[in-house]
């Protein structure tokens, strides 16, 4: 009797999650169809004002990075975003065409000598806004969670 309950709880679950898509062409006005989303998303499911913000300011940041650095503003290419939605929590995928960066080698923002630097600082502050942040190998694709 306890397996069916589980079962039964794990399904419920999988049935209270919303899942989206999106394709975007490798445009920098795509990103406002990402924003569009996000603000529908935080109506439909209560979001704070602060993940709320985080939210957009690391999808806008993601997004805008695999349009330019990914997908080099090829319309050809395609960015995907995802968002696996629940009660707790918000899955955002996004996926370019791309060759990928190496994450793990990217220059401290926070150091002196890049202080001044106009760039450089997107990954930095997607890594401390987003609850994790998760790059497939080749650097190509990211996942952020967001608690809710």
């Amino acid at each position: 009797m306890t397996n069916l309950m589980v079962s039964d709880m794990q399904e419920a679950n999988i049935q209270d999650t919303k899942l989206y898509t999106l394709q975007l062409a490798s445009k920098p006005e795509s990103v406002v169809e990402v924003e569009n989303l996000i603000e529908d998303i935080a109506d439909t499911y209560g979001i704070s004002e602060d993940t709320f913000a985080n939210m957009m300011t690391c999808l806008h940041e993601v997004v805008i990075n695999a349009i330019v650095h990914g997908n080099k503003l090829d319309e050809h290419k395609k960015v995907i975003v995802n968002a696996e939605v629940d009660q707790k929590r918000i899955i955002w995928n996004v996926a370019d065409e791309g060759e990928g960066f190496d994450y793990n080698s990217l220059p401290d923002p926070t150091a002196a000598e890049n202080l001044e630097s106009l760039t450089g600082r997107g990954v930095f502050i997607v890594k401390h806004l987003a609850d994790q942040c998760i790059f497939n190998a080749s650097g190509n694709e990211v996942e952020l969670h967001f608690k809710i």
